[in-house]
């Protein structure tokens, strides 16, 4: 593993960690590109998206569950 000196507190840290153990300095400077980087997703998805599609599957299984139990009663 690659090692480099911090700029602020001079102690060795490794080059892959976000911030330094001993003076809390950040290593990488969060970006949007960092972020998307590290865990793939894109900032820009629309939650109400996503809720609006739970809520109209759950819509249809209750309709569903509902028919099926009105035929065989």
């Amino acid at each position: 593993m690659e090692k480099k000196k911090c700029p602020q507190c001079k102690n060795l840290i490794l080059k892959t960690s976000p911030t330094c153990l001993y003076c809390g300095r950040p290593n990488k400077f969060i970006t949007k590109e960092y972020v998307n980087k590290k865990w793939n997703e894109d900032n820009k998805e629309n939650v109400f998206d996503y809720i609006f599609i739970n809520k109209y599957l759950i819509f249809i299984l209750f309709l569903i569950f509902t028919i099926v139990i009105v035929i065989f009663s």
